[in-house]
């Protein structure tokens, strides 16, 4: 009998898993935000436990989470447009050069397509006048909008299950208790270790992506490579990529660098630099800051940054690891689960 339950639970479990995880990919618009608003709360709820032991307001507390967020997204607005002065106030000599490592990228392209040159015309005009191309760049232009116009609705959905969890309209340790736990004090202990865990994640992997930044623009200086600011923008966002994203980093400046640094030297040391910085901050010091706060290991990582990557995209590999570190943490509290935990670390 007991054989006959097991079984059917472990067949009910492979019907449930894909089905939700095609709920999430179809309520995506919903889940996204719900998730980025939930890790958002996580880190603002030790400012919110302080606000309500001195007996202040819970609504000052959310204004001032609010207030907060509100700076950042004034920060990164600022810092966007700095990015866009500086590649706009690009001079002639590296528009030169680049038009001419362009056009040598676009000879063979022309030539394995086929595309006939009109007078005066060079590879690189050819490539971007053919109709087949332009459809498709222009194509590309829509969804750029696209993407641009769900990127702030998602900002807004965020906010606003931010604030609904901040000011406890919906209580997550309750929730935990009532469809996992069962008992009140093992859905608060496991969930002020998510909480702690989740924010130690998100605090040090911003600031070890705000000083990956930071160097990245330091060594474009160093190295009179152009557009410091916005290579070090763009270290700092894809940082939040778990791996993948610091190996991208690492080869798209490399692949800029050609059109500036002559192959030698200069150019060698330059990819040796970006390099180091990437295993310091990435491969040193944050499994050190880390700790055994997110012991998971390499392969699980990349079968998650693979899983919800296919489900969520971008999103879902920026959210991949602390979803992961969350699921991994409730699986230790079981004893019928929690040889996948340690299967996972």
């Amino acid at each position: 009998m007991e054989k006959d339950i097991l079984s059917i639970k472990k067949l009910l479990l492979i019907i449930v898993v894909p089905l939700v995880l095609y709920l999430l990919n179809v309520l995506s618009i919903i889940f996204i935000p719900l998730t980025f608003g939930l890790f958002a709360a996580l880190v603002f709820s030790p400012l919110m436990r302080w606000f309500s032991r001195k007996g202040i307001p819970n609504i000052i507390g959310v204004i001032v989470a609010l207030t907060i967020v509100s700076v950042g997204i004034k920060g990164a607005y600022e810092m966007v447009q700095l990015t866009g002065k500086e590649l706009s106030n690009a001079d002639s000599d590296f528009t030169n050069k680049l038009n001419d490592r362009m056009n040598d990228l676009a000879t063979p392209v022309v030539d394995i397509l086929g595309i006939q040159l009109e007078e005066d015309e060079t590879n690189l005009q050819a490539l971007m006048n053919d109709e087949m191309i332009s459809s498709n760049l222009f194509g590309n232009v829509g969804s750029g909008l696209n993407v641009a116009k769900n990127f702030v609705s998602m900002l807004l959905m965020t906010l606003f299950f931010m604030v609904l969890l901040l000011a406890g309209s919906v209580n997550m340790q309750k929730v935990m208790q009532l469809l996992i736990f069962k008992q009140r004090h093992a859905s608060v202990k496991t969930f002020r270790q998510i909480e702690k865990d989740i924010f130690k994640f998100i605090i040090v992997k911003f600031l070890l992506s705000l000083f990956t930044g930071l160097s990245f623009s330091l060594a474009c200086y160093a190295f009179d490579v152009s557009f410091p600011i916005f290579w070090g923008v763009f270290a700092f966002l894809i940082n939040f990529i778990q791996m993948v994203g610091s190996v991208i980093s690492v080869v798209v400046l490399t692949l800029f660098a050609v059109v500036e640094l002559n192959i030698g030297g200069s150019l060698f040391f330059f990819i040796l630099v970006i390099t180091g910085i990437q295993v310091l901050f990435g491969g040193i010091l944050e499994p050190i800051l880390m700790g055994k706060s997110f012991s998971i290991n390499t392969v699980t990582v990349l079968i998650m940054l693979a899983l919800w990557g296919y489900i969520w995209g971008i999103p879902g590999l920026i959210l991949s690891i602390p979803i992961t570190a969350l699921v991994k943490k409730i699986m230790e509290k079981f004893p019928g689960t929690a040889v996948y935990a340690r299967i996972m670390s």
